[in-house]
């Protein structure tokens, strides 16, 4: 008799991967989340925010691209689900948004306990660093559309804020000052780029030691990306933040311009910050045009902030007290649309 299994799907080995899960997952948890697993779907109540005078739920979808591509080349996924995580709050805080609660969608082409339970490890790390709960998701065993060594991942984050105080990026004018909160590396976007460089134009293996890396190529790729909703959240109690932009793919060329007013241009002082090893590598093989690098990369700048000239440097200055960098990086400017490299 024909048998599931027999098709590519293992049924008793995704139950074993719920039980290696289910501690990390309630790790996550809150005094919101409703009910426990097992439920068709997740449940969070909106009690503690009935002060807010016009709650307002902002959701964010992502995955992780072709970073993928390299944890399974170094068979290491512990990290991964961080920047599944990262990728979608990050967009939340955009706008001043709470997260409340996240869910993940793992495909495979097979099944195997221990990978879920260490890609799921990381989403529950990620959850935690984001004051988030998660409270659902799906491991989806598919055969024939995914090969065995296989896996792609998407996350779904919903966060809460006030209408009121949504950062909407309306009132950014022309002399606004932009600061720049710096990355951890390459984060989440642009690893197709990543292996056309280092893998098969240069010829570097993920395992080669690169000493200006001090590091492992492979290590250096697989840093986790940068969660920035605690500062940002602690910063919007504090200071009027006029916008927010997460760098990610389009680098600081596409991404800034989304968040001001038609008719402004923003012009950036491209060697304000410091950056990170791995992109003063890339830099050092001049290969690649200035503008396409700020248009594929991050260039060590995760998260942009546009603050009022006068309280900008005050600003950065309270950053830099705390775990991360910030860098006074350019200037909002009525001359031009669009972004110019200075």
């Amino acid at each position: 008799m024909l048998t599931y299994k027999q098709s590519g799907v293992d049924i008793d080995e995704g139950n074993r991967a719920v039980d290696l899960i289910k501690g990390k997952i309630k790790s996550t948890y809150d005094n919101n989340v409703i009910g426990d697993l097992g439920n068709f779907s997740g449940l969070y109540s909106l009690k503690d925010f009935t002060n807010m005078e016009e709650p307002v739920l902002l959701s964010s979808t992502d995955g992780v691209g072709t970073k993928l591509k390299l944890a399974q080349m170094m068979d290491k996924h512990d990290t991964v689900g961080i920047d599944l995580v990262a990728m979608c709050v990050n967009d939340l805080i955009c706008q001043g948004a709470k997260p409340l609660f996240f869910l993940d969608y793992i495909a495979t082409g097979k099944l195997v306990a221990e990978q879920v339970e260490q890609i799921v490890g990381g989403i529950a790390e990620g959850c935690k660093m984001s004051g988030c709960a998660l409270i659902g998701g799906e491991t989806a065993e598919m055969p024939g559309m995914y090969s065995e060594d296989e896996y792609d991942l998407a996350g779904f984050s919903v966060g809460i804020a006030d209408r009121e105080k949504i950062v909407s990026g309306k009132s950014v004018k022309s002399g606004d000052t932009l600061i720049g909160i710096s990355s951890s590396g390459v984060h989440s976007n642009g690893f197709s780029f990543v292996r056309k460089i280092f893998l098969d134009k240069y010829g570097y293996t993920l395992d080669q030691h690169i000493e200006e890396l001090g590091m492992t190529l492979g290590e250096a790729l697989l840093t986790p990306t940068k969660i920035y909703v605690k500062l940002v959240l602690d910063l919007i109690a504090k200071h009027e933040l006029k916008a927010i932009a997460h760098i990610t793919g389009g680098g600081v060329i596409e991404n800034i311009t989304r968040v001001i007013p038609k008719g402004l241009g923003i012009n950036i002082e491209k060697d304000s910050w410091e950056k990170p090893a791995i992109f003063k590598m890339i830099e050092s093989f001049n290969a690649v045009d200035e503008r396409e690098l700020h248009k594929s990369f991050n260039m060590g700048v995760g998260l942009v902030l546009i603050i009022d000239k006068e309280n900008a440097q005050e600003i950065a200055d309270y950053i830099n007290t705390t775990d991360e960098s910030a860098y006074i990086i350019g200037e909002v400017v009525d001359t031009h649309e669009g972004v110019e490299l200075c």
